[in-house]
């Protein structure tokens, strides 16, 4: 997996050998690793391993050898210059091959993390001592790819099949406590430096006089391991991740670790590696890595630009979007004060943090400790004036201009100067809203995404007068507190919202035509989306589709759909699965949507009261039509500058509303899909079917017909 950017100037010369004079230690040598800021493995560093390592291998008075990192960290990762290039030798197979067959003790002291390649090269060493604080893991398969460099052969024979399984397949790293438990690492110290770390273990291992087998040679635990291991994971993973590839190839791997000799085990390693290099998934994957890191630098906004301190917020409305955005704010340790109008609803609100807390202890991912250290953060209150010292207010009330106008007038009255105002309105104008304040440069949309304790998209929205100073604190604060920060414009739904309504268009109109609600989802299921447009709609509310398009409707907006039969279903109080049912019928206790004849009666209803024929509808055509739209819509959003780059539209999709990683993001995927076959087909339908969602995009007809990747 690539490291984090690398920033500061190569050295000429990353790895050097070094034998300490006189000591204890003297009979040791000691290969530093300095390549800032990481220490990933690249070409200067792959070369420089061999040159040191040959370098120990012909001193005569070292016994042993020690492999150290300087800075923060051991090896993290490949290096993020050289990723998507070919690997100019010495390749980390060779290195580690060549570490693995030394004549010599090699010992790998651990410090910060030992990720990807970094964690093979330590397992090519004899002995591994880790510090306290080191986190070693294996995280290719979210880059679509799986360990290379015989990560998928040492890893079992050091900690079994099966938790090497879980390791590599889920890529999440552990810590060094379990690191020892599991047998990946054989000591961990504390309060030491990784060098002296190092070198104790060399001196324990030439006074023991015991070399270890290479890790290679090691087979006691795979010896044994039931084939039935492989089969279960196979199944589940049809089950969990039925698209995916590289997760499938590791379980490959790993059973050839377990089924082969070491040296046939790595050479089919070596090929299932090649096959997710050409796998079109590792691209999309690798699209979205970058994407991430990519959207946290606005453009037009100067880095070195000015922002402002937050150490207290507030919140508006304690219901189930206000008090997840107050738990964002606790988990960061951010103080945040929680108002309501109503005592009930306060309480309820607090209740509801609880509980959720409590739920996240339970499954062992909090103490009992911490989360009353998180409750103690959240001060609910009646009063608007417990937040005159607040640094930022974020309104989370019900989605209506005149309520949130009414409420950001109190906030302008009763904050103090400089305090950013935001709004977590998910489709009214921040500019509407920022004009009731005599500070609207102080004003900014902060949608978060339900639920907003969980999901990771902020969208950051700009208002015509928002300050630089404003929109690059709020940047901060979004990653401050674990958020994928994305800058957007002012208009209605922004942009993932905006795109969602098209697509939501679409799907209503085919199941007016004559397809139903579960193979409009069966098709988006099938592409790789979590959830169906319906599903979806039933796990967030049609009550709050239906008050949207309501409030547009009394607006007069000539835009707003007339009532149809979601709507009905809202009006019988079927709101979802809040209700067990929607679009969908629920058991107790179950989120597994089932069709429900009395929906089925509704639809007919409205098509009869429409003057429609229902008609047979393909899935070729419940797929163009929603994910072409979208794309169309997207390109519009580009025209108007609402979003600046291609790379902001993606982000959005992925990370708030389930958009296939693997595909890379909407726009990344239209590239791939072919525009020119998705600009004829939005012509045809527009053509066809008429109405806003298919005029055809400018930048989409002009990117299609120079042949160009869209945005460029």
């Amino acid at each position: 997996m690539p490291s984090p950017a690398q920033t500061e100037a190569v050295p000429s010369n990353p790895v050097q050998y070094a034998r300490p004079n006189g000591g204890v230690w003297s009979q040791v040598g000691v290969i530093t690793v300095d390549y800032p800021p990481v220490n990933a493995v690249g070409h200067g560093v792959r070369s420089g391993l061999l040159a040191a390592l040959d370098d120990g291998l012909a001193d005569d008075g070292a016994d042993a050898l020690v492999i150290v990192c300087a800075g923060r960290t051991f090896m993290a990762g490949a290096d993020i210059r050289e990723f998507g290039k070919p690997s100019a030798p010495p390749t980390l197979p060779e290195v580690v091959a060549r570490l693995d067959a030394a004549s010599k003790p090699v010992v790998a002291a651990i410090h910060g993390t030992a990720l990807g390649g970094g964690l093979e090269v330590a397992l090519a060493c004899h002995v591994r001592v880790a510090l306290k604080s080191a986190k070693l893991g294996l995280p290719e398969v979210k880059l679509g790819l799986l360990p290379g460099a015989g990560g998928t052969q040492r890893l079992p024979r050091l900690v079994g099949a099966a938790k090497a399984l879980d390791m590599i397949l889920s890529g999440d790293p552990v810590g060094a406590e379990e690191a020892l438990a599991l047998g990946l690492v054989d000591a961990v110290e504390d309060g030491t430096s990784p060098l002296e770390a190092g070198l104790r273990a060399a001196e324990r291992l030439l006074a023991e006089g015991n070399v270890p087998q290479p890790v290679s040679a090691r087979t006691d635990r795979i010896a044994g391991t039931d084939p039935g291991l492989f089969a279960a994971k196979r199944a589940e993973l049809a089950k969990r991740q039925p698209h995916l590839f590289s997760p499938h190839r590791i379980v490959d791997a790993v059973e050839a670790a377990v089924t082969l000799p070491f040296a046939e085990g790595t050479a089919r390693e070596r090929e299932l590696f090649l096959a997710c290099m050409e796998s079109p998934q590792r691209a999309g994957l690798i699209h979205a890595f970058f994407a991430e890191r990519e959207v946290a630098k606005v453009p037009g906004l100067p880095a070195d630009t000015p922002t402002r301190d937050i150490r207290k917020i507030g919140v508006i409305g304690a219901g189930t979007m206000g008090g997840g955005i107050a738990m964002c704010f606790a988990n960061a340790g951010i103080p945040a004060v929680l108002v309501d109008t109503a005592q009930e609803g306060l309480d309820r609100g607090i209740a509801a943090i609880r509980r959720n807390y409590e739920a996240t202890a339970r499954k062992g991912r909090l103490t009992a400790a911490q989360v009353e250290e998180r409750m103690a953060l959240i001060h609910p209150t009646l009063s608007y004036a417990d937040l005159a010292d607040a640094d930022l207010v974020v309104e989370a009330a019900f989605e209506s201009m005149e309520v949130k106008q009414t409420i950001f007038r109190k906030l302008d009255e009763t904050c103090k100067p400089g305090a950013i105002l935001a709004t977590n309105t998910s489709t009214l104008d921040v500019d509407a809203i920022a004009a009731a304040t005599g500070r609207p440069q102080d004003v900014l949309g902060m949608h978060f995404f339900s639920p907003a304790n969980v999901m990771r998209l902020l969208e950051v929205v700009r208002g015509a007068k928002t300050s630089d100073s404003v929109l690059a604190t709020v940047m901060g604060l979004a990653r401050r507190i674990g958020k994928v920060g994305v800058a957007v414009g002012v208009c209605y739904g922004f942009v993932g919202n905006r795109i969602l309504h098209q697509r939501g268009r679409e799907s209503m109109a085919l199941v007016e035509e004559g397809a139903s609600p579960e193979q409009v989802d069966r098709v988006l299921t099938e592409f790789g989306f979590p959830l169906g447009h319906f599903s979806m709609t039933d796990l967030a509310g049609i009550d709050v589709g239906w008050r949207i398009r309501e409030e547009r409707r009394k607006s007069g907006d000539p835009e707003a759909q007339a009532p149809n039969w979601l709507d009905t279903l809202a009006e019988r109080g079927r709101y979802g699965q809040k209700t067990s049912a929607g679009v969908y019928r629920y058991e107790p206790g179950s989120r597994t949507p089932i069709p429900d004849p009395e929906v089925a009666a509704v639809i007919e209803e409205d098509r009869r009261r429409r003057g429609i024929t229902p008609r047979t509808v393909s899935d070729e055509e419940v797929r163009e039509r929603c994910l072409y739209v979208m794309v169309n819509e997207a390109a519009k959003i580009l025209e108007e500058g609402i979003a600046a780059r291609p790379v902001d539209i993606d982000t959005i999709w992925l990370h708030g509303y389930g958009f296939p990683s693997w595909r890379g993001g909407l726009l990344f995927w239209a590239d791939r899909e072919g525009l020119g076959r998705i600009a004829e087909a939005v012509q045809r339908y527009h053509r066809d079917i008429g109405g806003p969602q298919w005029r055809p995009s400018a930048l989409l007809l002009q990117c299609a017909a120079e042949g160009r990747p869209i945005g460029c």
